[in-house]
C-alpha cells in the first residue's frame, strides 16, 4: 500500500513528563506496525507553569531526532484566572479548559493547510478538548493509560453516584464495579472521595464525555484483565446508554532501553546471583520523609536479602540529600548486598535484569506493566493518585504482587510490615505462586504484542483499518 501523503493522526497529551511519553509510544506503535497508514503524527503540547518541565524538551528533541514522522506542535500558554490554587489535579483540567482555544485554531489550521485528520487522540485529563474536535466533526477517540478495571469504576461513577449519596471517604464499606474486585471506599481513587470538590466534578463530567465518545484506546490486553474488558465490551458499565468500542492494545512501555550499560546500578547488578534482588522504586513522584526513610532501611536490613533502592529528595528539602537521612551505619552494614541510588535508574532495563528477583512499587499502572512484561513480582505499596486501586488489581485481580499492611489511618509502613512482606515474597511458596503466575502473564504479555495474530495486534490492525475509512 502506497503512504498516505494527506492524512495525519493528532494526539494531545495533558502537561507533564509521564503523559507526553505515553502519547509518544502509542504514536511510535502505529507508526511501527502500520508505516504506511498515514504519513504524521501531530502532538499538541501544553505548557504548563505549574509543573516541572525540564525534562520536556530534550526528551522532545530526541524524538523528533529519531522518529521524524512524530512533530510537535506547541500551543500558546493560557492566562490562569488570578489567585487560582486548587490541586495539581485540578489545575490541570482547567488548564486543559482554557486551551481550548487554541486547540480549535490548531485543529483548524491542520486541517485547512496540511492534512485530513483521521483520529484526535486525547488523554483522559484532557477531556475539555472533545467538545472542541466534535463540533469540527474530528472522529475523537480517548486514551486511557490506565488498567481496563479503572475505566470500568470510571464509566460506571455516574451510576454509583446515584447509588452511594454519601463521601466516599465517610461511606465506610466496599464498593462494586462490573468485573472489578470489591474495592474498600477508601481506596477509591483520592480524587473522587469527596463528593463537593472540583476534582470530583471533573472526573464526573470525564465520566459521561467518554461515554460520548468514537472509542476509547487502553493501555492493557485481554489476557491481563478479562473481567473488567468483558464487563466494559457488554455494556455494564453504563447501564443506561451506549458504550463507546473498547480497544486494548498494550501492554505499551516506554522504550528505555537505551540506557547505558554503565549505569551504576545495572554493574552493581552484574555482580549479583540471579532473582536475588529486591527493587524498590516509587515513581517520579514518590518521596518520604525521615522517619518513614528509616523504616524502609531498617526492614531492607533486616529481611537479610539483596536490594536496589532509589530514593528521592523532598520537594520541601532539595537541598538535603536524602542518603544522610538514613540510620547511622546503614550503608556500611549492607555493603555489598545493597546498592541505594539517588533520583534515577533506568527501570526497564533494571527490571529485565536476571539478577532482580522482587520489586517493591508505587502501583502506578506503567510500573505494573513493566513489571508483569520482565515477569518480575512486586509488592504494592500505593501513594497517591488511583494506586490504592491499582494494588486491589495488582494483588487481587492479577495475582502478581503481595500488598503492604499500612498502620492505622497514617498510611505509614513499619520495617516489620516491609521485613515481613520482602522475605515472604522471596522466600514463602506463595511467593513461588505468584512468580510463577507473573511469568505466565509476561508470556500472555509479549504474545498479545508480539504476534501477528496477538490480540493486540488485531485490535490495534482495526483500529487502523476504521481511522482509514
Amino acid at each position: 500500500m502506497e503512504l498516505n501523503s494527506s492524512s495525519c493522526i493528532v494526539l494531545y497529551p495533558s502537561p507533564g513528563i509521564g503523559h507526553l511519553v505515553s502519547m509518544v509510544e502509542l504514536g511510535k506503535l502505529i507508526l511501527c506496525h502500520h508505516p504506511e497508514s498515514f504519513s504524521k503524527i501531530i502532538i499538541l503540547i501544553t505548557n504548563a507553569p505549574h509543573l516541572d518541565t525540564r525534562a520536556t524538551a530534550p526528551y522532545m528533541s530526541s524524538v523528533s531526532a529519531t522518529t521524524p514522522s512524530i512533530t510537535f506542535h506547541h500551543l500558546p500558554t493560557p492566562p490562569l484566572p488570578p489567585n487560582y490554587a486548587p490541586s495539581v489535579i485540578g489545575l490541570d483540567f482547567e488548564l486543559i479548559g482554557l486551551n481550548n482555544p487554541n486547540v480549535r485554531q490548531a485543529l483548524e489550521t491542520i486541517s485547512s493547510t496540511q492534512f485530513k485528520i483521521n483520529a484526535f487522540i486525547i488523554d483522559f485529563f484532557c477531556d475539555a478538548a472533545f467538545k472542541v474536535s466534535s463540533a469540527l466533526g474530528i472522529p475523537t477517540y480517548y486514551f486511557f493509560t490506565t488498567a481496563a478495571s479503572n475505566l470500568s469504576a470510571l464509566l460506571y461513577f455516574p451510576t454509583l453516584h446515584q447509588k452511594v449519596t454519601v463521601n466516599l471517604k465517610d461511606y465506610n464499606d466496599f464498593v462494586h464495579y462490573p468485573g472489578v474486585p470489591p474495592i474498600f471506599s477508601t481506596d477509591n481513587a483520592i480524587t473522587v472521595l469527596d463528593r463537593s470538590t472540583m476534582e470530583y466534578k471533573f472526573f464526573m463530567r470525564t465520566a459521561v464525555q467518554m461515554a460520548k465518545a468514537d472509542g476509547i484506546i487502553i493501555n492493557t490486553f485481554h489476557s491481563l484483565e478479562p473481567r473488567a474488558i468483558t464487563a466494559l465490551s457488554d455494556g455494564l458499565c453504563i447501564p443506561d446508554g451506549p458504550t463507546p468500542p473498547i480497544y486494548c492494545i498494550g501492554p505499551l512501555i516506554t522504550g528505555e532501553q537505551v540506557a547505558s550499560e554503565e549505569h551504576e546500578c545495572l554493574v552493581w547488578l552484574n555482580s549479583q546471583p540471579s532473582k536475588s534482588v529486591i527493587y524498590l522504586c516509587f515513581g517520579s513522584l514518590g518521596v518520604f520523609g525521615e522517619e518513614q526513610l528509616k523504616e524502609i532501611a531498617v526492614g531492607l536490613e533486616n529481611s537479610k536479602h539483596r536490594f536496589l533502592w532509589v530514593v528521592k529528595n523532598l520537594p520541601s528539602k532539595q537541598d538535603i540529600d536524602p542518603i544522610t537521612m538514613l540510620p547511622q551505619g546503614f550503608l556500611e552494614r549492607t555493603k555489598g548486598r545493597g546498592l541505594v541510588v539517588k533520583s534515577w535508574v533506568p527501570q526497564v532495563a533494571v527490571l529485565n535484569h536476571n539478577s532482580v528477583g522482587g520489586f517493591v512499587t508505587h502501583c502506578g499502572w506503567n510500573s505494573i506493566l513493566e513489571g508483569v512484561c520482565a515477569g518480575v513480582p512486586m509488592i504494592g505499596w500505593p501513594l497517591y493518585a488511583e494506586q490504592r486501586t491499582n494494588r486491589v488489581i495488582m494483588v487481587e485481580e492479577l495475582k502478581v504482587g503481595l500488598g503492604v499492611v499500612e498502620s492505622g489511618g497514617e498510611r505509614f509502613v513499619s520495617s516489620n510490615e516491609l521485613e515481613k512482606r520482602v522475605r515472604e515474597l522471596m522466600d514463602s511458596d506463595n511467593g513461588k505462586r505468584v512468580r510463577n503466575r507473573v511469568v505466565e502473564l509476561r508470556d500472555a504479555a509479549k504474545a498479545a504484542m508480539g504476534d501477528e495474530d496477538g490480540s493486540s495486534r488485531i485490535t490495534l490492525a482495526k483500529l487502523i483499518t476504521k481511522w482509514k475509512e
